[in-house]
């Protein structure tokens, strides 16, 4: 008996790759920038570490003192059939304070700024006209200073930082609480305030 080829080459086809995107945030300490986007339906993956500096592999001591010129950040891997970088802006806005240079909450230095890192051109548009949108609709005084920028390597931080929020919980909400960060956040954005 015969086989046909054209089903046995069918049946042994090797299911398509699903598409993924990354996405690049800086919003000051990147513990608090993982739990808002770990959440979502459609992130693949949120990885904090390192970006935006001149530093090769640089260590959580280098960059927190300031001298490597990279900012504490988080890296999305995402799906975008299920999730948009449109929603993945909102979520972020939502979560930092646009409105200070070179500090967020209680952290201060370059290496906690507010920063959109684009992989794309794409996503340098989408970035900017949500950056225009909410500087027009914005519910609080203030300019928006958060740097809109293109992406550079992307260095992962050391083991203990990822999904620290999970790890050390306690720790975790004493430092959110005590950074005064949730109550900053309900006073810029109200309602849509991120957690």
């Amino acid at each position: 008996m015969r086989s046909n080829s054209a089903a046995d080459t069918a049946s042994y086809r090797q299911p398509e790759q699903v598409k993924r995107e990354k996405a690049t945030f800086a919003g000051g300490c990147f513990w608090c920038m993982e739990h808002p986007f770990d959440q979502l339906p459609g992130v693949v993956s949120v990885t904090s570490g390192y970006t935006g500096g001149h530093k090769t592999n640089p260590t959580y001591e280098e960059v927190s003192a300031g001298g490597t010129g990279h900012a504490e950040s988080v890296q999305i891997l995402y799906d975008p059939s299920k999730i948009s970088y449109e929603k993945l802006l909102a979520v972020y806005w939502h979560n930092i304070d646009p409105t200070v240079k070179d500090r967020q909450f209680c952290d201060s230095g370059h290496q906690y700024r507010s920063a959109i890192f684009y992989h794309t051109e794409e996503q340098r548009r989408t970035a900017l006209k949500s950056r225009e949108a909410l500087q027009m609709n914005k519910p609080f005084q203030g300019q928006i200073v958060t740097e809109i920028t293109p992406a550079t390597e992307f260095y992962p931080a050391e083991e203990y930082h990822q999904h620290y929020y999970k790890k050390n919980p306690i720790r975790y909400r004493f430092y959110r609480s005590s950074c005064g960060r949730d109550n900053r956040l309900k006073e810029l954005w109200g309602d849509l305030a991120g957690h």
